[in-house]
């Protein structure tokens, strides 16, 4: 098994998305001993933005590239190559006014590439990125599950489907600051839900 764990926390440390998903891997690895960890840090090592530099780059042809080019284009191949090389993803995601932070966007970006990670046929969009499963670890400071305001939901679900990963597991850490007591209740129903997602998907 070849785990891939993305870190999109801003903070390098004291992240509760990159606590859950380090628990995620940590228990992935007690049942699967033999497998190997590959973590890409967002915060600690930020991908750029998709610019308009970036498109001109991913829209001339490989061999017509220049030197400035061909290296902005490989560090996306990168993020791709990882992604294509893992059994199991797994994602630590804050909520950022609402939304995913900055930094898994560029993520996001930069593995979505038509011909590659998806393709567009007679019937339609086709992901490529099949037989992966997906463990979400989602941390927010309110309430937001099953509210017309959570948007990362929503948003990571057509995502990551679109790409061909439809095995998506969410674990909800909520109320992270609404007091002491919330954030342990919080954090203990996260590790809960992980042992359940975990279980679910061994049965």
């Amino acid at each position: 098994m070849n785990i891939l764990q993305i870190n999109s926390s801003a903070r390098r440390t004291a992240s509760h998305s990159t606590r859950l998903a380090n628990r995620l891997v940590q228990r992935l690895r007690e049942a699967n001993p033999d497998a190997t960890v590959n973590v890409r840090d967002l915060g600690d090592t930020p991908h750029p933005v998709m610019d308009e530099a970036t498109l001109a780059a991913l829209f001339t042809p490989e061999g017509q590239r220049s030197l400035e080019q061909a290296a902005r284009v490989a560090l996306d191949d990168a993020l791709i190559a990882e992604l294509q090389a893992a059994d199991v993803v797994v994602l630590g995601v804050p909520m950022y006014n609402f939304g995913v932070s900055a930094q898994l966007k560029n993520w996001i970006d930069a593995i979505s590439r038509a011909g590659v990670t998806f393709r567009y046929g007679a019937n339609g969009p086709e992901g490529l990125l099949k037989g992966k499963k997906v463990y979400v670890a989602l941390a927010r400071g309110g309430k937001y599950r099953n509210t017309p305001a959570d948007t990362e939901v929503p948003y990571l679900t057509t995502v990551l489907t679109f790409l061909g990963m439809n095995d998506i597991r969410f674990v909800y850490a909520e109320g992270l600051a609404m007091g002491a007591e919330s954030e342990q209740s919080a954090i203990a129903s996260a590790y809960e839900q992980i042992e359940e997602a975990l279980a679910d998907c061994s049965a």
